[in-house]
């Protein structure tokens, strides 16, 4: 009877130092490197639709800087504990400008292949028709990729690198989409 009680208490004991060791794995890769997030909202279509789940590299921005196309998770200028996702556009240093439609970059016109040839692109409050702008040091100009129906950089203005939480690199769900986001060229 005595080796059955042992058994049993060993059997619990090895589950529970299974149990702490994964949880602290868990946790030691969530708060460090990967990160779950869900797409909110129709602001990036037609590349990501609402309730989607994407895995979030929170690694890559402490070695190397974000590139435009990137696809970023960052704190919400609005609401800091609220997540955004958005696409970089204008890079620290170079001059952005929404005019007729367009961005433009440093004086050239823009080439978004991830968007449908008929995308118009208004102006927002922060910037307007024609102005031209310089992104600051550290920070980024970002934008939905369903850009009738987002609240970015136009609006609310730059984000900086200190409220990024990571690059977007894996859509986890539906399963269907499951997948590493593609690299978009310039």
């Amino acid at each position: 009877m005595g080796n059955i009680f042992g058994a049993i208490g060993s059997f619990f004991l090895d589950v529970i130092e299974t149990v702490v060791v994964s949880l602290a794995i868990f946790v030691v890769i969530y708060y460090l490197l990967f990160q779950p997030h869900q797409v909110k909202g129709a602001s990036m279509e037609p590349n990501f639709h609402d309730g989607e789940f994407i895995l979030t590299d929170k690694l890559s921005y402490r070695f190397s800087p974000p590139q435009r196309g990137d696809v970023i998770i960052f704190q919400a200028p609005i609401n800091p504990d609220q997540d955004f996702i958005k696409r970089v556009i204008a890079l620290p240093g170079e001059k952005v400008k929404v005019e007729k439609g367009h961005v433009y970059i440093d004086g050239r016109q823009l080439s978004e292949t991830y968007l449908p040839a008929q995308t118009i692109v208004n102006p927002g409050a922060f910037i307007r028709e024609g102005q031209q702008i310089t992104v600051e040091r550290d920070n980024y100009f970002v934008l939905g990729d369903n850009r009738n129906h987002s609240s970015d950089s136009r609006e609310w203005g730059l984000v900086p690198k200190k409220d990024l939480v990571g690059k977007a690199f894996l859509r986890y769900w539906p399963l269907n989409k499951l997948g590493l986001l593609p690299k978009v060229s310039y």
